[in-house]
């Protein structure tokens, strides 16, 4: 030091004044940050978790489900199971009307263009039949044939074994997300369309098990009724119903003042033939909807996009004969009401997300597996404000979190309505959120706040 000139000595204190500032601004974002969103939390359980260790079934579920299998005595259970599961999940919505009429006609002309080219002249009456057939043929062989399922008692069994752990596990983690970011709510009331087997009965409640006081379960499969009632009352007719004020139906209430607190179609849209039907159903539930409208579907392409529909139906074409004073606003998992980014992309690939279960014990059955489903929650706007208070503006981790040394790779989907993929270290997101990022993973919310991010990186600088 005592070698170095008056004002570089100068120069080297205003460094340090200005390195010591830095720190003290940086350490007051982070507290800052802290106070935000953590809540006295740890980063561990930071307010922006929705994901859930790995679910069983309800035990009484379980063992009144097990009883039913091997009462029933199904040949060839797992492989039916599996077959099934493989046909539900590749399953397509049915190609509409109008399309197929544009598909035919575009295929006729062509058809016919290359035929008056190669063959000079033709009898007409001829050439209108050979192309005729040719078209049926074609269509009939790029057209995917969609067929509605109809369970019959063995059917329903088999679909027991192939899809209720997976699905009880899906809805479970998607109503999460409303225990999570809304504590106060406290359903008194669920409608449950498209049943089935009655997983979303048993899977709420886990949840608001205190409050629920009727629940009811809309199926137009009698044998699919029969059976959730007899999970209920744990296969034997004799025994109360374990989860009591069930109540099922084949059709929906016809009163259209009749509203209910929590409304729930799980896989149910994908049953339904065309993209009408799906958009009749959505308004008629959410018309039924008091608080909460959560739509679950398989994380596929097809599924998430009839998601996609539903959300544009419901916030951008309301239905115009019945006046709603509180629309639509969509609660999870966008963390926007913009076009989704997924479908807007040249390559599309579905917005989905997975959950760890343990599946009913059956031959060649894993321990553990991976449901992967798309979800969509959708609230009134007045709910909205008081329930998203904590993580409004925070973005949606679509893909598994990546933790590298000092740094963690993120996936978002943000609230500006882009995707974006972010490398989150201390010195450019404050301490609180890149402990934060560590802790998350595929499916929660990171609290990455820009305008603290900004300051903090141009601080250092100095």
């Amino acid at each position: 030091m005592a070698s170095m000139s008056y004002g570089a000595c100068v120069l080297y204190q205003r460094a340090a004044v200005v390195k010591m500032m830095c720190r003290g601004m940086s350490a007051s974002a982070n507290q800052q940050s802290q106070v935000d969103f953590l809540k006295g939390e740890p980063h561990k359980k930071h307010p922006g978790l929705t994901n859930l260790k790995t679910l069983c079934l309800p035990e009484e579920l379980q063992t009144a489900a097990r009883s039913i299998i091997q009462g029933a005595r199904v040949t060839k259970l797992t492989d039916r199971a599996l077959s099934l599961t493989n046909f539900l999940w590749s399953r397509k919505s049915a190609v509409d009307d109008s399309t197929l009429r544009k598909k035919a006609v575009t295929l006729e002309k062509e058809l016919r263009k290359t035929a008056m080219e190669t063959r000079g002249d033709v009898d007409e009456q001829l050439l209108e039949d050979h192309i005729r057939k040719k078209v049926f043929l074609e269509l009939k062989r790029t057209t995917y044939h969609w067929t509605n399922m109809k369970y019959d008692e063995e059917l329903a069994v088999v679909y027991m074994a192939a899809r209720m752990a997976g699905g009880y596990a899906a809805v479970r983690r998607a109503i999460n997300e409303i225990k999570k970011k809304d504590p106060s709510f406290a359903p008194q009331s669920l409608l449950d369309f498209g049943s089935g087997l009655g997983t979303v009965v048993w899977a709420s409640h886990s949840c608001w098990g205190d409050t629920l006081k009727e629940m009811v379960c809309v199926d137009s499969s009698g044998p699919m009724n029969i059976l959730a009632e007899r999970l209920l009352k744990g296969d034997d007719e004799e025994a109360e119903a374990h989860i009591k004020q069930v109540y099922f139906r084949q059709f929906l209430p016809v009163s259209p003042k009749v509203q209910f607190d929590l409304v729930v179609a799980a896989f149910t849209l994908s049953e339904l033939r065309n993209v009408k039907e799906r958009e009749d159903v959505v308004l008629t539930l959410w018309r039924k909807t008091s608080s909460y409208l959560v739509l679950v579907e398989n994380g596929t392409k097809e599924g998430h996009q009839m998601l996609m529909e539903a959300r544009d139906t419901l916030l951008k074409n309301q239905d115009k004969s019945f006046h709603d004073p509180e629309p639509a606003a969509v609660f999870a998992p966008c963390p926007h009401e913009l076009k989704c980014p997924k479908l807007a992309s040249k390559i599309t690939t579905p917005c989905n997300f997975q959950q760890m279960y343990q599946p009913l014990p059956l031959p060649r059955h894993k321990n553990q597996q991976t449901e992967k489903f798309s979800y969509l929650i959708l609230t009134r706007a007045e709910q909205t404000a008081e329930a998203e208070s904590v993580s409004v503006d925070w973005a949606r981790l679509i893909a598994p979190v990546q933790c590298r040394t000092r740094h963690v790779h993120c996936r978002m989907c943000c609230p500006d309505g882009q995707l974006q993929h972010l490398v989150v270290t201390t010195r450019k997101h404050s301490r609180d959120v890149y402990r934060c990022a560590r802790n998350s993973d595929w499916g929660d919310q990171l609290p990455i706040i820009q305008e603290v991010v900004d300051d903090v990186a141009s601080d250092s600088e100095l």
